[in-house]
């Protein structure tokens, strides 16, 4: 379902707008490690988004497609 790798992506987009004025602004040694750690964590959403939107991975299991089979009783 590639619809949820993109909003996922939009998502992150997102909060990478509202984020981005505020991390140059980091004064401590504190908040450089807490945006550090912030921007890897988006890094990794977006990678794993755009793998999945490049199908080189399985989306997770419950975005996955379901097929049904039918079940026949042999004797």
């Amino acid at each position: 379902m590639r619809q949820y790798a993109i909003l996922r992506l939009l998502l992150a987009g997102f909060l990478l707008y509202f984020a981005w004025p505020v991390i140059p602004s980091a004064a401590s040694q504190v908040e450089l490690v807490f945006w550090g750690g912030w921007l890897l964590f988006i890094v990794l959403v977006v990678g794993a988004n755009f793998a999945t939107l490049l199908q080189i991975t399985k989306p997770p299991i419950m975005e996955q497609e379901r097929v049904r089979s039918r079940q026949t009783l042999n004797h």
